[in-house]
């Protein structure tokens, strides 16, 4: 009998065990975006990776178990090396667990600044191998990738990638489809975000779009998200100029247009927090003479 109960313990433990790990899995997700770019999804987070014959390029590892389970589905599913990992940025939300996604010949890749953060933050991560300040291009058998900064807009070193020929654009963070921006916008710089989403699209036309999180879109939802930004940006800006303090602004501005968005009532209120601060902070609107309001 006790031997029997040691059975069924055992059972009932693998059972759990396993049900835990198909939990996990659950989370993970591989999408097929165009020709040979996809997109890895570990819960509401996002990365892109390329295959060309039997080398991958993979961009954020995002955390530890996630890089591990990527880097298994990529060998088991197209016998393919890491060849590239290119970082989109510095926060440690996307670029985490970066030794789990490497092997021993790949280069790591990342802007100037984005490489400083990871090095003097002391992030637990894989340090890029290759740098840059403007522009790069990384070259994968017939494709490539086309790396830009624009300047600050969220994070350190925050880049554009364009995966070529398949012509799908990778952003991080500063562009966000089908939902509104993280509630108080903490990291962003406004005018850098509405000034990198204006430089990509007076850019070539892009087939589709990535992004770190929620949904995936092309050109038009860019620029409707665009549309978004200045006009939260010029409801918040302009309610300043007349003296009228957060709480009022939080009451009395509305954006009714965009209330399709996911997380619109949660987070208008954050979003509007997020740009006054942001005015305060990298505009100082407080010292300004011609302002009067309490900050």
């Amino acid at each position: 009998m006790f031997k029997n109960l040691q059975i069924l313990l055992f059972s009932a433990l693998i059972l759990v065990t396993n049900q835990v790990i198909s939990a996990e899995q659950a989370n993970y997700k591989v999408e097929n975006i165009k020709d040979n770019v996809y997109r890895f999804s570990a819960g509401h987070y996002h990365s892109a990776f390329m295959i060309v014959d039997n080398q991958a390029l993979v961009t954020d590892p995002i955390n530890s178990d996630a890089a591990k389970y990527l880097k298994s589905y990529i060998k088991k599913t197209f016998n393919a090396e890491i060849k590239f990992m290119l970082y989109s940025h510095s926060h440690v939300d996307h670029a985490m667990g970066g030794n789990e996604l490497i092997d021993n010949n790949t280069t790591v890749v990342a802007h100037q600044f984005a490489a400083d953060d990871l090095k003097l933050n002391k992030v637990p991560t894989a340090l890029p191998d290759l740098t840059f300040t403007d522009t790069l291009k990384v070259d994968l058998g017939d494709s490539y990738v086309q790396l830009k900064y624009y300047g600050p807009n969220n994070g350190r070193g925050n880049v554009s990638m364009r995966f070529m020929p398949a012509n799908v654009l990778y952003v991080v963070d500063w562009i966000v489809l089908g939902r509104m921006p993280y509630k108080n916008l903490i990291g962003y710089d406004i005018n850098g975000m509405l000034h990198s989403t204006k430089a990509v699209l007076n850019e070539p036309a892009f087939a589709a779009f990535i992004g770190g999180h929620a949904d995936t879109g092309n050109r038009d939802d860019v620029v409707s998200y665009l549309h978004y930004i200045q006009d939260l940006h010029t409801a918040v800006r302009d309610g300043m100029l007349k003296g009228k303090n957060l709480a009022t602004l939080q009451k009395e501005i509305s954006l009714p247009k965009y209330s399709h968005l996911k997380m619109y009532q949660q987070w208008l209120p954050l979003n509007i927090e997020g740009v006054y601060n942001n005015l305060v902070e990298m505009g100082y609107f407080n010292f300004r003479s011609d302002i009067n309001a309490q900050f």
